[in-house]
């Protein structure tokens, strides 16, 4: 099934980062299956959660957000 609701880009920044979930998990007093969500983009975080995230990370939050323009962009190539 194609993902048209991508709405966060948390794995591509850890990635960068060389950063893994578990240690975002443990940071953030959530369980990996949790951050593993957001990672995938199945679930969203709370904007609460998203400023911690990006804190932790040192990133600004809206670099952890793709911009509406590109939401599904990625996957509807795909097509």
């Amino acid at each position: 099934m194609i993902n048209l609701f991508k709405m966060n880009r948390i794995k591509e920044v850890l990635d960068d980062k060389g950063i893994k979930q578990t240690w975002l998990a443990e940071r953030l007093g959530k369980s990996f299956n949790m951050v593993n969500s957001y990672v995938q983009n199945r679930r969203q975080p709370t904007l609460e959660v998203l400023y911690k995230i990006a804190k932790l990370l040192q990133v600004e939050a809206k670099d952890l957000l793709i911009e509406n323009k590109d939401v599904g962009k990625e996957d509807a190539n795909e097509e």
